[in-house]
């Protein structure tokens, strides 16, 4: 174990991750999909979710959103109070805009669209409880020169570096431009959210800043990509602009660079259970600022 596991106080870690020496991967031993909480997603597309791990759902958002949502990116994008704020973060290599996180706080527009029966009732079905936003953020991946992500599980920094007891928690991603396979689409490994990665080496302080533009820390070994891969091959989510991709926090996804003149933006929310309140990090030293991982708890609500 490591020093930081030994803590008074700590919390059972039930997902041993950023170790000196490569651990195995474990079994899951929570669901997919928690009972208690009706909402929109039929039957057979909820039986889905729970076995791969994410679901699709076309024509999520109206044209006519579609456009403001797309108009309120460019206005995010081009503030220069903004651009100047932690809270964005640019392209190492073109200093374009990649990301803005906490943007539900920022922008009007987007924090109705977080609470939007469309979006937070699914959350809320899924996780079986009241949920509170994680993390908000609009990415852009301009033509020609979009950078991807490699391979690895979302929860498993949250849990190293946030706090995160326990994957209870679902992203959504609502594509603004069409999503094609050749675009850098996200790409999913069907079921390998049931199979948790630990990852080997220390987190640095302040990690975030580096991780935000490129991963180094928290990404799976080739042998273990390869393992999951071959067991559950890898789909792409692609599809017109309003359609939207709900997957679970330990899914194994990424993204290949977008090379062709056809850009990819997207806005992403991640809903955590209120009954998976993040405590002190399982292996980082001090938690991500709040913009990226939000302490607060409160239940999400129209």
């Amino acid at each position: 174990m490591t020093a930081l596991d030994t803590r008074p106080g700590r919390t059972e870690d039930k997902y041993r991750t950023r170790t000196a020496y490569q651990l195995d991967p474990v079994e899951r031993v929570d669901p997919t999909v928690w009972p208690g909480v009706d909402g929109p997603i039929d039957g057979a597309t909820l039986a889905a979710h729970a076995k791969n791990g994410y679901s699709v759902y076309q024509e999520l958002l109206s044209p006519g959103e579609i456009q403001a949502y797309r108009d309120e990116l460019s206005r995010l994008a081009s503030d220069p109070a903004l651009r100047a704020d932690e809270r964005t973060v640019v392209e190492r290599s073109t200093d374009e805009v990649r990301s803005i996180f906490e943007v539900h706080e920022i922008s009007d527009l987007i924090a109705e669209l977080v609470r939007d029966p469309r979006v937070l009732d699914r959350a809320r079905q899924v996780l079986g409880s009241e949920v509170t936003v994680h993390q908000s953020r609009v990415n852009y991946m301009p033509g020609f020169q979009g950078r991807g992500f490699y391979w690895h599980s979302d929860f498993e920094t949250w849990h190293a570096e946030d706090g995160m007891p326990a994957p209870r928690a679902v992203s959504m991603s609502i594509a603004l431009t069409d999503n094609y396979p050749f675009n850098g689409g996200l790409m999913v490994m069907p079921g390998s959210q049931r199979t948790f990665v630990p990852c080997t080496g220390e987190t640095p302080d302040e990690h975030y800043k580096a991780s935000l533009t490129e991963q180094e820390i928290g990404v799976p070994s080739h042998e273990h990509i390869t393992a999951l891969a071959s067991a559950h091959g890898i789909d792409q989510f692609t599809g017109p602009a309003g359609s939207a991709l709900l997957f679970d926090s330990n899914l194994m996804h990424g993204s290949g660079n977008n090379i062709t003149p056809f850009p990819r933006s997207n806005i992403f929310v991640v809903f955590n259970s209120v009954e998976n309140a993040l405590v002190e990090p399982f292996a980082a030293s001090a938690p991500r600022p709040e913009f990226i991982a939000s302490r607060q708890n409160t239940p999400l609500s129209r």
